[in-house]
């Protein structure tokens, strides 16, 4: 049996690396967000972390709707056999 090559993202160390990479990042972008001169629409958009807190909620809301649409929407197993 041959031994396989591991792909670089099977490794835990890799994983743990981009995963460290991208908490810089947001932590970078919530820094960045003080020094930024604003010209909101409406009041919220003023607050600190406005956009990553309104993108988290909009990506929970989305995750609830298709479930609830998997419900609706969803077939057996065997629905074409």
């Amino acid at each position: 049996m041959e031994d396989k090559k591991k792909n670089w993202l099977e490794e835990a160390g890799n994983v743990k690396l981009i995963r460290r990479a991208l908490y810089a990042i947001c932590a970078l972008l919530l820094v960045v967000d003080l020094f930024v001169h604003k010209h909101p629409h409406i009041v919220a958009e003023e607050w600190f972390g406005f956009y990553g807190l309104y993108g988290f909620v909009a990506c929970v809301v989305l995750v609830l709707a298709a479930r609830g649409l998997r419900v609706i929407l969803g077939r057996k197993d065997d629905y074409y056999d």
